[in-house]
């Protein structure tokens, strides 16, 4: 295998912020689109509780593709997967503003999800691979930065389009930027070699754990239309745990398995990802609900609505400057046995909110569960990996993606099924009363993310804590 060319110092200097570009593509894309979610079903003529379905299909694409994204990456060539993926999320984008249903957004959202799933870990791979070790922290913190922009700027950005454009330009605001990603790739990014030899891809493996995903999540979707019945969404839900016994059974006598079953004697891993799985599960739907109780709920503008989610994102911001020398100081098993139940009560507080309730009192309560929420990321994804060796960090740093997606992703699902629950079988436009709905959903889901508590109570019990003369920051993970 040949060794991959040195880069020259300008393309050394150019290729961060190629990469970059489609960090800032996804997660602008990740966030611009809640805040259009009502606009956009009253123009479609859809119930609101039926617009998760844009959401979920782009998730829960993402953590179907995202094990394959490596292979597919040695196989064909970093730089054509590369490509291929902005190209795709670009189309897929163009696709999805001109889509005249709901039905035709959906597949279009697939198809971007495909190419999404691609880009930031292939984007990843890019920096492994042209850039020796001690520049690895600096290159991949800049690269990084996008996902601080993305959400900061895209519930303002898709509110203001909304208002003063429509709703379609949340989708073609990503062609010239995919664009310029297009053209940098090819005039910037060398073509680059693969890090050993290509081992045949677990296509087994692969099959088994996506219909496990794909049944599951599409089980949860179901219960939350209620036009379907809820025996053959719960006969869908336990043929996907079968299918995941299944792979089970199968990674423990297959040689090369997806993901190893090496990873869960791993305890702080078992731990994390566990942890993930049903923490998300209550915090990953807040930023689909919060929009719709603003927008449906408090009659907010769509444009007032993406302002007011803004706390959100400054307190994540606060919160990321704090996490390591709060863990450095407490340790992983105090801050998330804690923290965990903090994010609960604080999920159940916006059950407080109402048309009666002081705005600043609102965005006080916005900013502390963005403090609390970013906290709880951090320290989730930084335990998960921080006991890998090298030979298990990206197979472990993989697992960890597709779980986090597809947590998110089934989340939105149960948010929707308890909020559909709650509003009878009005709409969510037409129910008496909207904010009693919300409330009684916020309530359940802070439940559903405090009792998640018991999982970080089995993190060692010194893990992350490091003597006050010799601190060192905790693994570096993304939300």
């Amino acid at each position: 295998m040949a060794d991959n060319p040195t880069l020259d110092p300008k393309t050394a200097k150019i290729l961060p912020w190629v990469v970059a570009v489609a960090f800032f593509m996804q997660m602008l894309d990740g966030t611009i689109l809640n805040t259009a979610l009502p606009t956009m079903a009253k123009d479609l003529h859809t119930n609101p509780l039926q617009m998760q379905s844009v959401v979920i299909a782009y998730m829960l694409t993402v953590a179907l593709i995202i094990p394959a994204s490596g292979w597919l990456a040695d196989k064909f060539g970093i730089k054509r997967i590369f490509l291929f993926a902005i190209a795709l999320f670009t189309l897929g984008s163009l696709a999805c503003g001109l889509s005249p249903t709901l039905d035709i957004i959906v597949a279009c959202r697939v198809v971007q999800g495909i190419g999404g799933a691609l880009m930031v870990p292939v984007g990843r791979l890019v920096v492994l691979r042209a850039y020796p070790r001690e520049q690895l922290v600096t290159v991949l913190s800049f690269i990084t930065i996008p996902g601080l922009i993305g959400p900061l700027i895209g519930p303002t950005l898709g509110g203001f389009l909304v208002e003063y454009a429509s709703w379609h330009w949340i989708f073609f605001i990503n062609i010239p930027v995919g664009i310029i990603g297009i053209l940098s790739t090819l005039k910037y990014m060398p073509q680059l070699t693969r890090g050993g030899d290509l081992f045949p891809f677990d296509k087994i493996g692969f099959i088994l754990f996506s219909t496990f995903m794909l049944t599951l999540t599409l089980g949860l979707e179901g219960i939350g239309e209620l036009h379907l019945a809820y025996a053959p969404m719960v006969l869908l839900m336990v043929f996907g745990l079968v299918c995941l016994v299944g792979y089970v059974l199968y990674s423990r006598y297959t040689s090369r398995p997806l993901f190893s079953p090496d990873l869960f004697k791993i305890r702080n891993f078992s731990v994390g990802i566990l942890g993930n799985l049903f923490a998300r599960l209550g915090n990953g739907a807040m930023p689909f609900l919060t929009p719709l109780l603003l927008q449906i709920g408090l009659g907010y503008s769509p444009m007032k609505a993406g302002l007011s989610m803004i706390p959100m994102t400054v307190g994540a911001l606060i919160s990321k400057s704090a996490a390591t020398r709060l863990v450095n100081r407490f340790g992983y098993r105090l801050i998330l046995t804690v923290n965990t139940l903090l994010l609960g009560l604080m999920i159940g507080l916006f059950s407080t909110i109402d048309k009666t309730m002081n705005y600043w009192l609102m965005m006080a309560i916005f900013t502390v569960f963005g403090i609390i929420n970013s906290l709880q990321f951090t320290a989730m994804n930084t335990v998960t990996l921080v006991d890998l060796s090298d030979r298990q960090a990206s197979s472990g740093n993989s697992l960890l993606s597709v779980i986090m997606q597809l947590s998110m992703s089934m989340g939105v699902a149960i948010a929707a099924a308890i909020l559909s629950e709650f509003t009878g079988v009005a709409s969510l436009t037409a129910a008496r009363d909207v904010i009693a709905a919300f409330a009684k959903t916020f309530l359940c889901l802070g439940f559903l993310a405090a009792i998640s508590t018991v999982i970080f109570i089995h993190i060692k019990p010194d893990s992350g804590k490091v003597p006050p003369k010799n601190k060192q920051p905790p693994v570096p993970a993304d939300h």
